[in-house]
């Protein structure tokens, strides 16, 4: 009998561990590529932001609010985002003052505050680190 209730207990175990949804990472909020230059890159507006003016002069950044990403010059709709493993990729469609393009966007996952974007159609040496600043 106590086998058959330690096969039960660790098949209930599994069952819950399975049944368990898998949670996409929250790229939500503002992204730099020096957090010691976010008030610089951003300034904050209601319960949103935005970018600083003269922003890029301290760095690139992006601005991840739902299915939208914002950047500098452009604005973008995520179409299709798959996760594998500790990486994300993403197709959105991206619309700036004098043209609309499909971009792809590879990142690794290094913690829950900094992604490093990875550009694979030019090689696995040129990457960009972003970090998540704060609120």
């Amino acid at each position: 009998m106590t086998k058959w209730l330690m096969f039960c207990t660790f098949c209930a175990a599994s069952w819950m561990t399975l049944s368990q949804p898998v949670l996409a990472f929250d790229l939500n909020g503002h992204w730099a590529t020096d957090a010691s230059l976010c008030d610089k890159i951003f300034v904050k507006e209601g319960n949103g932001g935005s970018f600083a003016p003269n922003s890029d002069q301290f760095g690139g950044g992006f601005i991840v609010e739902g299915n939208k990403v914002r950047g500098q010059a452009s604005s973008c709709s995520i179409k299709l985002r798959k996760e594998d493993g500790t990486s994300i990729h993403l197709i959105a469609s991206c619309a700036t003052d004098i043209m609309v393009s499909n971009v792809q966007f590879s990142a690794k996952i290094l913690d829950e505050n900094t992604i490093v974007r990875v550009f694979p159609e030019m090689g696995d040496d040129i990457s960009m680190r972003y970090s998540r600043c704060p609120n």
